[in-house]
């Protein structure tokens, strides 16, 4: 279910991202689904996101910067060992330039990059680019 409800967010901001709108709303909320966003405004993806009423149904207005190309969640369980993060990365992403594969580890959610870093694994989100 969770899988889910990061998926039909993250198709949302696509579609306000090729419809030109300045901002995207996204309910219901998760706090996966905050951590993703958080990832996507430091890489540079997003502008900025604010959350309204966390603790009940919940609401976020994420401000969109045009950079998204494409954002997917995988709603199916992938697991990733550390060593196997690069050669999966390389398969899903369209250009070793641009683009980033979330993972949630026991780290916590984090980026392809940083889980390299930190040699862990986990499941795999989703990706964005």
């Amino acid at each position: 279910m969770g899988r889910r409800i990061l998926n039909d967010a993250l198709r949302t901001m696509v579609n306000a991202e090729r419809r030109g709108k300045a901002t995207a709303n996204l309910q219901p909320i998760s706090s996966v689904m905050v951590s993703f966003l958080g990832i996507m405004k430091y890489r540079g993806y997003i502008k900025n996101f604010e959350v309204f009423d966390p603790h009940r149904v919940g609401k976020i207005t994420v401000e969109l910067q045009g950079r998204i190309k494409d954002c997917k969640a995988l709603t199916y369980r992938q697991d990733l060992k550390a060593k196997d993060i690069e050669k999966y990365r390389r398969g899903m992403l369209p250009t070793q330039q641009w683009g980033y594969v979330v993972l949630t580890t026991p780290n916590g959610v984090l980026d392809h990059e940083e889980a390299m870093k930190q040699n862990v694994g986990g499941q795999v989100l989703g990706f964005f680019h």
